[in-house]
């Protein structure tokens, strides 16, 4: 996947070209981590660029700005005014990703973050194909790198300095001619993607790992989960064993970037005969047509379009 910048960003409270929106290299939030982020995804279709869950997507990004305990002088409203301002500043003609970053903006030398809890403020946009394969299988293995805990940096809020755990693992998995990484908690269970969510499916049983199992909340993953909901897949939010996961009928990731990519190895043993599972890919199909604006009833209720 390659990706280039769209010509403006919002920095310092104003629109700017791109390369104009810099840090100094003393930035507080570079030498420690010290921000948080999100991903959303715009989808054009006909001259328009359909938002998916931009609401959500603002909600879980102010609060994992609770969870660290700062703010920016923005309101939930103010923030989508402003990236749907961006979005026709920059005019896109394919599909986008949309990163609001918060940040600790000084240059003291100390990670402390009452000295930042206002933290500073920026967007910017690029454009965005596939994270991983979408139309073909693939490999994962589990890392021998185990998530991060709720009580060390919680994995259910987007945390910068996170994420180096995420590129352990991705890495790992990489080096070793796999796709992607499959993590595990430090009790040894199931937790997600390297930076995507992970599913399972047994029995025609929808299987994900809880909340509570140290993964991100995912908007996408909600997605998921109500929409087999609605077609009448049982659905099991709980606790997932490393050995259930050799024995599945299906397995794919969800993500904003990922979006959903299903997954025909795991630790070089096949899954669903090497191909896309029924679940799967009906899960698959319905969330394309409603990411493009082609399904009335949910495209609707959650696209914002531009």
């Amino acid at each position: 996947m390659t990706s280039s910048a769209f010509p403006f960003a919002f920095f310092n409270k104003k629109f700017v070209k791109t390369e104009e929106a810099k840090v100094s290299i003393m930035t507080n939030a570079l030498q420690y981590g010290n921000g948080v982020f999100d991903g959303i995804r715009g989808y054009y279709r006909n001259k328009k660029i359909f938002v998916f869950r931009l609401d959500l997507h603002l909600e879980r990004f102010q609060n994992a700005l609770k969870i660290i305990g700062v703010t920016i002088p923005y309101s939930t409203s103010q923030l989508k005014k402003i990236i749907i301002d961006l979005i026709r500043k920059n005019r896109p003609n394919t599909d986008c990703y949309i990163r609001p970053f918060a940040y600790a903006g000084s240059v003291n030398t100390k990670p402390n973050l009452d000295q930042d809890e206002i933290f500073n403020f920026c967007i910017y946009m690029i454009t965005m194909g596939e994270y991983l394969p979408t139309k073909v299988g693939v490999s994962a293995m589990v890392s021998s790198w185990r998530r991060i805990s709720d009580n060390a940096i919680p994995a259910r809020a987007k945390i910068s300095g996170a994420y180096i755990n995420s590129s352990l693992a991705k890495k790992e998995a990489t080096d070793r001619g796999f796709t992607e990484a499959i993590v595990l908690n430090e009790c040894g269970h199931v937790t997600e993607g390297s930076a995507s969510n992970f599913f399972i499916v047994k029995n025609s049983i929808l299987i994900t790992p809880l909340i509570t199992d140290d993964i991100v909340e995912g908007v996408t993953r909600r997605t998921i989960i109500e929409l087999a909901k609605a077609l009448n897949i049982q659905v099991n939010e709980r606790t997932v064993d490393r050995t259930e996961i050799y024995t599945a009928d299906e397995a794919f990731f969800t993500g904003t970037g990922v979006q959903l990519s299903w997954i025909n190895k795991i630790d070089k043993r096949i899954i669903s005969n090497g191909k896309r599972g029924k679940i799967t890919g009906l899960l698959q199909d319905l969330f394309f047509q409603i990411v493009y604006g082609e399904n009335k009833k949910y495209s609707q209720e959650w696209c914002t379009t531009v």
